[in-house]
């Protein structure tokens, strides 16, 4: 009941980072701004996690976890209920900023907690579990808060996810265990962890790889449709194939990296290179471009669940801080992919190069997995032999 708790949550947050991409023509329209304003709220939350999981982990690294974890859910409710009465463009953009704040530390925490109520050989399974909570709002969260705004009008939408952080904060509060911290951790020895080449390696590895997912996913409805042939009401179903076949995907990933933690995560990234190199070739034709879709969601996330392991496991002395950091690098990966398939299509290359770019950028990454997994080799080479 532990993991659902803290899945209902990640559920919550998974959906409001990503509901405003369906409801931008309602803001835009009610606050009277551009779509490409409104879609500043989509990049001022991601920058909000970036900058917001570092800091509050590094100054709250003494509380309680239950005791965080209901403060962040509280903050985080707090912010979209901020969102719903926003009186004016600039006013919520602020509120979704402080809804962000709440998210990486979130997520940091949750992954370290899930990691300490299971077994050490169901670690990975546990972590992945709270990342199903994103697959499952890409699902399920966003559409229907989508549905919402669209006939209740995008307030409505917030105050939904506001609903559901609430009920996200009482499971927490009912079914999450207490888990203490150790009491001589400092802000000193928290930042320390930056200097590991191991979790500054993670680090590298999850940005460019969001960065080369999110170059192509942010613009997958266009390519479907302007490229494809599809309608837009067919854009949805495929869609919610692509999230499926991501569910499907995160939780087989998390128990190959109950075993091997590296080679699911280059494993995962291959698969996804793959995907994307094959849509540039497949996206012409709609049976094909369907059933890359579903590859590709598939793929997506299998290395989620390994680098967020990885980088609990290569910063011992500060497990809370390093999880958050990686969650910063995620959404960092965020922002920039969809500033590189932006700038793909308006270099003149055109939407059928955005698979090609994320592609480049996803095989960059997995170079770079390559070569972490290597140092790991030599470093236990090197504690044998001493």
């Amino acid at each position: 009941m532990s993991l659902l708790a803290l899945m209902l949550c990640t559920f919550a947050i998974g959906t409001t980072e990503f509901i405003t991409m369906g409801i931008l023509p309602e803001i835009s329209r009610d606050l009277h701004v551009s779509i490409s304003a409104a879609g500043l709220l989509v990049t001022g939350y991601a920058i909000g996690v970036a900058i917001g999981a570092p800091l509050l982990t590094a100054i709250t690294g003494r509380i309680e976890r239950k005791q965080l974890l209901l403060g962040l859910m509280l903050l985080f409710v707090i912010g979209n209920v901020l969102c719903a009465v926003a009186p004016t463009y600039a006013f919520l953009l602020v509120a979704r900023f402080v809804a962000a704040f709440a998210h990486g530390t979130f997520f940091g925490a949750g992954a370290v907690v899930a990691s300490k109520i299971v077994p050490a050989h169901k670690q990975a399974s546990a972590v992945a579990m709270i990342f199903t909570g994103v697959s499952v709002a890409n699902i399920v969260g966003v559409p229907l808060g989508t549905f919402v705004g669209q006939q209740l009008g995008w307030r409505a939408s917030f105050w939904s996810v506001g609903v559901l952080g609430l009920l996200g904060t009482l499971a927490v509060a009912l079914w999450v265990p207490r888990i203490t911290v150790q009491a001589k951790s400092q802000l000193r020895q928290e930042l320390q962890v930056l200097k590991s080449t191991q979790v500054q390696l993670t680090l590298v590895m999850t940005i460019l790889s969001f960065v080369g997912i999110f170059a192509a996913f942010t613009y997958v409805a266009p390519l479907l449709t302007e490229i494809t042939g599809f309608s837009d009401d067919q854009i949805t179903p495929i869609l919610l194939l692509y999230g499926v076949g991501l569910t499907i995907g995160n939780t087989f990933a998390g128990k190959l990296a109950n075993r091997r933690i590296m080679p699911t995560a280059i494993g995962g990234l291959t698969l996804s290179a793959l995907a994307m190199g094959l849509l540039y070739y497949t996206i012409h034709v709609k049976w094909a471009a369907v059933l890359t879709i579903l590859l590709w969601g598939l793929a997506s996330f299998g290395h989620v669940p390994a680098l967020q392991m990885r980088i609990i496991e290569k910063a011992k002395g500060a497990p809370n801080l390093a999880s958050s950091l990686n969650i910063s690098a995620f959404n960092l990966g965020i922002a920039l992919g969809s500033s590189l398939g932006a700038w793909v299509i308006h270099s003149g290359f055109g939407l059928t190069a955005v698979p090609l770019a994320a592609t480049a950028l996803t095989i960059i990454a997995i170079m770079v997995a390559l070569y972490g997994w290597r140092q790991d080799k030599v470093v236990n080479e090197v504690t044998r032999a001493v």
